[in-house]
């Protein structure tokens, strides 16, 4: 019976990897990943969500306004989970420190003083979102190129980011891996 259980296991294993050997999303016809910097937001679409913008670059938008309002990294960080463009997937929030973080492969984020990541209970949504508060005088591009050059796209088990976003409002910065729509 043991025998037969892990001959079960192991095949439920070998297909799992199998299922997640895809073709890379790349070399797919008519599929782009979307990188947006900064500057590549402009003011019109940082200063209200318009239908059809991607998830991500609502979530800017509404991240430029609490920026501006908000107290501190976590009160932002729980308004953009609670935003209509993720209630579909619920995010929860958690404080993070210094150090390795979801999406980052194996490259420490360092540099702010407090951080707060939200992403869904179910791992295989290929959403995560952070909200981080630097110091006065912290060199704010730096943190966001960093963010940039480190963030792996497909981070996630069998799925893959369509689109990366980080923007920057005062010494708050706003970083989010995900999917173009969560419509079902």
């Amino acid at each position: 019976m043991k025998k037969l259980i892990a001959i079960l296991m192991s095949l439920v294993m070998v297909l799992s990897f199998a299922a997640c050997a895809k073709t890379p999303v790349d070399d797919e016809p008519g599929t782009e990943v979307e990188t947006v910097a900064d500057e590549a937001v402009s003011e019109e679409a940082s200063e209200e969500a318009v239908a059809g913008d991607t998830v991500a670059k609502t979530l800017a938008a509404e991240f430029k306004t609490l920026a501006a309002t908000e107290a501190d990294a976590q009160a932002i960080a729980d308004k953009l989970a609670a935003s209509a463009a993720v209630s579909a997937i619920g995010p929860a929030t958690m404080p993070v420190e210094e150090g390795f973080l979801t999406g980052f492969d194996n490259a420490e984020i360092k540099g702010f003083e407090a951080g707060v990541m939200f992403a869904p209970m179910i791992g295989t949504i290929p959403f995560v979102g952070y909200v981080f508060s630097l110091a006065d005088g912290a060199d704010v591009d730096t943190f966001v190129k960093t963010l940039e050059d480190n963030a792996n796209l497909r981070w996630n088990i069998c799925t893959m980011a369509d689109e990366m976003l980080a923007v920057a409002e005062g010494n708050y910065v706003f970083f989010v891996m995900a999917p173009a729509s969560l419509d079902a």
